[in-house]
């Protein structure tokens, strides 16, 4: 029941063309292409990175009196 059934995903794709327009489709798709794979290099990326140690910073705190 709470799956999508390939008759919600027809509506979807049509929703989405009445919206948009069959041309500005493909381009939308392409952006959003770009954008994951650039996405997943830069979380590789970090992966990649060597660990740096975290610097732990001594708080001097003064006694209450």
């Amino acid at each position: 029941m709470g799956a999508l059934q390939p008759m919600h995903w027809l509506i979807v794709v049509v929703v989405l063309v009445v919206l948009f327009g069959a041309k500005r489709l493909p381009d939308a798709a392409r952006s959003l292409g770009k954008s994951a794979r650039i996405l997943k290099a830069e979380v590789g990326g970090l992966h990649d990175d060597p660990a740096k140690p975290a610097e732990a910073k001594s708080v001097e705190t003064k006694p209450a009196d």
